[in-house]
Parts: C-alpha cells; structure tokens; sequence
C-alpha cells in the first residue's frame, strides 16, 4: 500500500512540474499515464477477493 501511495505522489509531483514548467509537457503525460495506470491498479488489487 505504500508503493501505491508513493507512486500516486510521484505521478502529481511530475504533473505539476509539467504544467508550470515551459516545454516540459511530456512530464504532464508522463504524471497522468502514471495516476491512471496506478489506480487501475490499485482498483484492482481491492476487487480481488482473498483465496481461502
């Protein structure tokens, strides 16, 4: 859970530094890709049932 949580963090820090900063778009991309696969993820991983 703290990878998830630490990944989530990092895709918001690369999204506003690719929105403040000029001609660093990619960076912007690149953060939104990163929230997005990230809580696909994590959506996932809580719908999953427990195997007894």
């Amino acid at each position: 859970m703290a990878v998830f949580l630490f990944v989530v963090i990092v895709a918001m820090v690369l999204g506003l530094i690719g929105a403040v900063a000029d001609g660093l778009g990619y960076l912007l991309a690149l953060g939104v890709l990163l929230l997005v696969v990230d809580l696909g993820y994590g959506f996932r991983r809580m719908r999953r049932r427990p195997v007894r």
